[in-house]
């Protein structure tokens, strides 16, 4: 388990899965990916959990992948990677799940919330997905959950230009369900996920199924899109926009 990674289980059947890593504004490693995969995988094998909670800290959410890490964990192949393992479960996920976003949102700070049940937003909620500034290509089905929730061409400038959005613009176009105090946000996120766990259990199993969709699409969009990530890791545009991201970078004191 990830010191970044807090997992707090309450009483009423919710677990909450807290990204917690500030100095670096919760930019995901691949421990914490595992971290969160085995959160979820529990969730999905626990008969007390009846629902998952995201949170960050107060004015972040996520910074996406932290690239240092990525960029070292990119040696072996993006199929054996923590990324994409947590993203099938994300996707696979059979408990409810409820995304509580104050603060940046980035890359799959953005695109996880894109698989939850009930997204709550605060004011101060930045959402953005640079994959293509990157070098990359869109991941976590996004390709095809996003168009099919805002429309080809909106999605098209959020993908492909890396357009960044607000809480209330999310939810403007369904991406969200409410806005929210940041004070109130994740209080409410997890009032709202132990409705979710107090109901019976088979009956929401079945209703999410067939609320969500075909789930064989999405998976096989998820696959699509991690070959073409595989692909596109290795090309020189995306090996010249990891470089000068680093580089960028601020380098720690002596």
């Amino acid at each position: 388990m990830s010191d970044f990674v807090k997992i707090q289980d309450s009483a009423g059947g919710v677990r909450i899965i807290g990204l917690d890593r500030a100095q670096k504004k919760n930019a995901l490693t691949g421990v914490m990916y595992d971290a969160m995969f085995d959160a979820l995988a529990g969730a999905d094998a626990s008969a007390e959990i009846g629902a998952v909670v995201f949170a960050g800290l107060p004015g972040v959410f996520s910074a996406g992948n932290d690239l240092a890490d990525f960029v070292e964990g990119a040696r072996k192949a993006f199929s054996e990677a923590p990324a994409l393992r947590f993203i099938r479960q994300l996707a696979r996920t059979k408990t409810p799940m409820v995304a509580a976003v104050d603060g940046i949102a980035v890359g799959i700070g953005t695109t996880l919330t894109l698989h939850c049940d009930l997204v709550y937003v605060s004011d101060k909620a930045r959402f953005r997905m640079p994959f293509v500034e990157l070098g990359l290509v869109p991941e976590a089905a996004s390709s095809y959950l996003l168009p099919r929730r805002v429309g080809l061409l909106k999605a098209t400038e959020f993908l492909l230009l890396s357009e960044p959005f607000d809480g209330a613009t999310a939810v403007s176009l369904g991406l969200a369900n409410a806005l929210m105090p940041s004070d109130m946000l994740v209080e409410h996120a997890v009032a709202q996920a132990s409705r979710l766990a107090a109901l019976p259990r088979g009956a929401v199993e079945a209703s999410r199924r067939l609320i969500r969709g075909n789930q064989a699409e999405v998976e096989g969009a998820l696959e699509a899109e991690a070959e073409a990530f595989e692909t596109r890791l290795r090309s020189p545009e995306a090996q010249a926009a990891f470089k000068s991201f680093l580089d960028r970078a601020p380098k720690p004191a002596a």
